[in-house]
């Protein structure tokens, strides 16, 4: 007799995100929902952009893109986040189910303010590790509980992550999500993103080729 398979979050907890609201989004990609999630217990605000059926039996495509003001809206070349959330929701796109979790964690947790303030340590030579430390900052004070949350909320169990960070994939698991697969989401890039790449390879272990 097969064993039932394990309930989806593993204990039930009380969430400490709550939905505000789900609009529909057409984009430039294809047509997305759009939903709004506040935290019960920080300022924090998330947006979920998904489209399809979330069915807790079925691995989804998914990705946690933590915001990055200068990649994502100025289309800046420092990094490679906008091109990251591009090809992201091209993939939900094509798959025709997923969703992305973008939370408000600017600079690995640190803000946009001090993010600038850590760029201008850059442009004196830090790389991007050595510029949070000059800053007083943990190299990623991102936490990912509350993204997991929301994708049990969404009626998410099974995932398919759409990552180069292992720290991602150990949080989503250790909150109770499955994690069938890593989906790598490297893109080709050139100075100065790819010294940043190189810095998040060698000194934060992202897996990238």
């Amino acid at each position: 007799m097969l064993e039932p398979e394990p309930k989806c979050p593993p204990e039930p907890e009380p969430l400490t995100v709550e939905h505000i609201a789900t609009a529909k989004l057409p984009t430039a990609i294809g047509e997305f929902l759009i939903s709004g999630y506040r935290s019960t217990n920080s300022n924090e605000e998330f947006v979920v952009l998904h489209k399809g059926e979330m069915r807790p039996d079925i691995p989804t495509l998914v990705r946690i893109h933590s915001q990055c003001l200068t990649g994502d809206v100025f289309g800046s070349v420092k990094c490679d986040c906008g091109p990251q959330l591009e090809q992201a929701m091209r993939m939900i796109e094509a798959e025709g189910r997923g969703a992305i979790v973008y939370q408000q964690q600017e600079g690995r947790g640190i803000g946009i303010i001090n993010k600038i303030r850590a760029y201008a340590l850059q442009d004196e030579g830090a790389d991007t590790v050595e510029a949070n430390e000059k800053l007083g900052f943990a190299v990623d004070a991102r936490s990912y509980r509350q993204c997991a949350e929301i994708l049990f909320d969404l009626g998410l169990c099974k995932v398919r992550v759409m990552s180069n960070n292992p720290d991602k994939l150990k949080a989503l698991e250790e909150a109770g999500l499955n994690v069938v697969e890593r989906i790598p989401i490297e893109i080709d890039t050139q100075e100065p993103a790819a010294h940043y790449l190189r810095t998040k390879k060698e000194k934060l272990g992202h897996l990238l080729s």
